[in-house]
């Protein structure tokens, strides 16, 4: 009996990918302007192979969104038709690349004059979060922004909190002043009684160390909270 190396026209199902010319494809559009590439375009350009595109049609559908696929656990992605462990890992790389060209180039050019610099700063990153993260924001004399550095995933409150941790960084890169920055996942940036009391061991530890700590800001879905307008945990 003869052997086929590649299915026939009937037994399979043309792609997407197949139906479209050369300067059509993702991968030609995305190197030559990707500015210009939708959502879809550039996923299938990383994914590659013969179902690309259903298989970036397949995870917009899944996800709604970029942001949603960056915070999506890698083996939900994998689970999906044309998406395998390697695949998925790459487009977790890709999102990841560009998520810290954006929030790099923000940094790069960011000073603090206000807790609304601190929180826009951060926002766009974290207010989407599915779980609680803390990071410190580490300024110079001048209130320019040296580093952000994260600290905690999870929970935070005064029971995990170690102050020493939240220094550390700040005393490695001779930063004269810290905010502190935490995201509410439920949205509602409202300060709990474990978040002032946070706040006020920072504090409390900045005066000893000779470190300002300006403010500590909850983000939440499009709305922040300053502790220190609030009058909360500082004295």
């Amino acid at each position: 009996m003869q052997q086929t190396l590649f299915p026939t026209s009937g037994e399979r199902k043309a792609s997407a990918l197949s139906a479209l010319s050369l300067r059509e494809r993702p991968a030609y559009r995305a190197s030559s302007d990707p500015s210009a590439c939708t959502s879809v375009e550039l996923l299938a350009a990383v994914i590659g192979g013969p179902k690309q595109i259903e298989a970036a049609n397949a995870l917009m559908s899944k996800f709604g969104s970029l942001r949603d696929l960056y915070n999506a656990h890698t083996a939900e992605i994998e689970g999906l038709p044309g998406v395998g462990a390697q695949t998925a890992a790459r487009i977790k790389a890709s999102l990841a690349i560009g998520q810290r060209m954006a929030t790099g180039e923000i940094v790069e050019r960011a000073s603090i004059t206000s807790p609304a610099d601190a929180a826009y700063l951060v926002m766009y990153d974290m207010g989407a979060l599915p779980e609680e993260h803390m990071r410190v924001i580490l300024l110079n004399a001048r209130s320019h922004v040296i580093e952000i550095v994260p600290l905690y995933k999870g929970s935070v409150n005064s029971a995990q909190v170690r102050v020493a941790e939240v220094f550390k960084a700040a005393i490695a890169r001779q930063a004269t002043a810290i905010i502190v920055v935490h995201n509410h996942p439920s949205g509602d940036p409202t300060p709990s009684p474990d978040d002032v009391t946070v706040t006020r061991a920072i504090v409390q530890a900045g005066k000893m160390l000779d470190i300002s700590v300006l403010d500590h800001v909850v983000i939440g879905q499009g709305k922040w909270v300053s502790l220190k307008e609030r009058g909360l945990g500082f004295s």
